[in-house]
């Protein structure tokens, strides 16, 4: 065989990802619990002059609502200390529960927190705060990427909070209901430019419709899956676990691609365009490459899918 998933990896290497974005998360992570508080707050409040978060789905709040209610019935400073405990990782009760919720459940309890800020409910930054030079630099950095870009920090700053889920004794991760596939008269087919793979095709239109059970026949038994920032999710009952714990309701809107024949009749396609989330909608589109290797047989070996450094890169396909 021609290729091993650490091989595969490589396939289009002139591909440029937005390495800002786990720099940023890095330096987030060494802030102190009150000053990533007091920057996921501030930037909340900017990115909504010009973003719009999109209401979290029901199914998300009804999974957090009774730890959202608990923190509600406790004082400030207790509701304080309760998001200083998921700041630090800390053994805590509700850090427990937190660690066991997907990353939809995670963004819609702190989606629920920050209009309760707003409002009064929960306890606010105190007025007059000050950032920490540390913190302050964080934030500039922050708005220093693109939409899409910011987006993915501030989602992967939440999600990573709470604690430690490979320290519980026993864990069973709390995911929303699998959301049914779109019937056939409500789906669209995708063009891509420069591609004509049925089984690229199919990936994207599959996607789409939220039909993972299509969309995992396409891979090969022993295929894998690269998400953004992180390390290949190998094997199809891992990749398929993937796609219904954190890919349901995604928009993919590929525009242009290559395709070129590789080693022993392997084929790597590359794709380029965009990827809308329920979180935000049409408002940010996510700049975003497919690094796909299929075998001869036209399944799927390995798929890469990157967050692009900027939006020329949508452009960048050659070799």
């Amino acid at each position: 065989m021609p290729f091993t998933i650490d091989s595969a990896r490589s396939i289009f290497p002139e591909t440029l990802t937005a390495d800002a974005v786990p720099a940023t998360i890095a330096r987030f992570s060494q802030l102190s619990a009150e000053d990533q508080l007091a920057l996921i707050w501030f930037a909340y409040l900017e990115m909504g002059k010009t973003i719009t978060i999109a209401a979290p789905g029901a199914a998300s709040m009804v999974l957090a609502e009774p730890t959202l209610n608990q923190i509600k019935q406790k004082s400030f400073q207790e509701q304080t200390q309760v998001m200083c405990d998921l700041a630090n990782r800390a053994d805590a009760p509700i850090s427990r529960t937190y660690a066991s919720w997907s990353a939809n459940i995670k963004l819609g309890f702190w989606y629920q927190l920050g209009q309760w800020m707003e409002q009064g409910t929960v306890a606010p930054i105190p007025e007059g705060y000050r950032l920490s030079a540390n913190a302050s630099a964080v934030l500039q950095a922050i708005r220093n990427l693109d939409p899409g870009q910011q987006i993915t920090v501030l989602r992967n700053a939440v999600v990573d909070m709470g604690f430690d889920p490979s320290k519980l004794d026993s864990y069973k991760k709390v995911t929303e209901p699998i959301v049914p596939p779109q019937q056939m008269s409500q789906r669209t087919s995708v063009a891509i430019q420069g591609v004509d793979n049925q089984t690229v095709l199919s990936y994207m239109n599959y996607m789409n419709a939220n039909d993972f059970d299509a969309l995992i026949k396409l891979f090969t038994d022993d295929g894998a899956l690269q998400p953004p920032f992180q390390r290949p999710i190998i094997g199809k009952d891992a990749v398929y676990r993937f796609f219904r714990e954190e890919c349901q309701n995604l928009k993919l809107l590929p525009e242009q691609g290559v395709s070129e024949p590789t080693e022993e009749g392997y084929t790597q396609i590359k794709v380029t365009g965009k990827v809308q989330t329920p979180w935000f909608g049409a408002g940010v589109g996510m700049n975003m490459a497919w690094r796909f290797l299929l075998n001869p047989e036209n399944k799927i070996y390995f798929v890469a899918i990157d967050l692009l450094a900027s939006p020329k890169e949508l452009l960048n396909l050659a070799r």
